[in-house]
C-alpha cells in the first residue's frame, strides 16, 4: 500500500518524495480524497505561511479529511510547516486555527533576542524513546528553517528538542501522529536514518 504525500501547494514535494522513496516507501503525491482514504499512511510536508497553508487545506477539503483519517487510526507525519499545522492554533498573522490533532500553540520566536528565521544545524536532545530516533549517533544534528515554533509549555507530546536560545520542540507526537520541526530530507545521514525509521513506522 502507498503512503500519500498530501499536496496542498505548500510543500517541498520533490525532496520529500526522493527521501521517502530512498527509505523504501511507495508514495503518491495527491490531494485526491479517495487516494488519501485508501493510503496506508499520510505525510504532510510544508514550507511557507500557516495562513496560506490552512486556506489551501480547507479550500481543497483536506482539513476535515485529515482529521477523519487520523481519528480512524491512520498514521500521519508532518514536516516543518506540516508539523505546525498539527496543533490547535498558530499566532502567525494573528490567530490561525490549525488541524488541532495535538494540543498547543505555534508562536513566533522572541523578538530582538534571536536571529529569525532559525536557519541551520542544531543538536537533537531526546526526551523520551521513539522508534524513529532509535540508534541515532550520540550527537545528532539536523537542519531547521523556521520563524515559528511550538510553545514547549505542554511537554507531553515532545519527543526531542533543540536549543536555539529557547527550547524548540523538534520531534513531537502522540499515538498515530508524529511531527518534525526540522527537515529530515535536508539533514544528511542523520536525516536519512530518521527517514528509514519513519518509513517503517508509517507502514506498520
Amino acid at each position: 500500500m502507498k503512503t500519500a504525500i498530501i499536496d496542498y501547494d505548500a510543500g517541498n514535494l520533490a525532496n520529500v518524495v526522493r527521501a521517502a522513496e530512498r527509505a523504501g516507501l511507495s508514495v503518491e503525491v495527491t490531494r485526491n480524497p479517495e487516494v488519501i482514504r485508501s493510503a496506508k499512511s499520510l505525510i504532510l510536508p510544508g514550507v511557507g505561511a500557516m495562513k496560506d497553508a490552512m486556506e489551501h487545506l480547507d479550500g481543497y477539503g483536506l482539513s476535515g479529511l485529515i482529521r477523519e483519517e487520523v481519528k480512524n487510526g491512520k498514521k500521519l507525519a508532518g514536516i516543518c510547516l506540516g508539523m505546525q499545522a498539527l496543533y490547535e492554533v498558530s499566532e502567525e498573522n494573528g490567530h490561525i486555527p490549525a488541524l488541532g490533532l495535538l494540543p498547543g500553540r505555534i508562536v513566533h520566536f522572541p523578538e530582538g533576542k534571536l536571529k529569525v528565521p532559525h536557519m541551520g544545524w542544531n543538536e537533537l536532545v531526546i526526551h523520551r524513546p521513539h522508534e524513529v530516533l532509535e540508534g541515532l549517533p550520540l550527537h545528532s544534528y539536523v537542519y531547521f528553517v523556521h520563524s515559528y515554533y511550538k510553545t514547549p509549555g505542554d511537554t507531553e507530546d515532545v519527543i526531542a528538542s533543540a536549543d536555539y536560545g529557547v527550547t524548540v520542540p523538534a520531534v513531537v507526537g502522540k499515538d498515530n501522529v508524529l511531527g518534525f520541526q526540522f527537515h529530515p530530507e535536508k539533514s544528511g545521514s542523520v536525516g536519512m536514518a530518521i527517514w528509514d525509521r519513519l518509513a517503517k513506522w508509517l507502514m506498520k
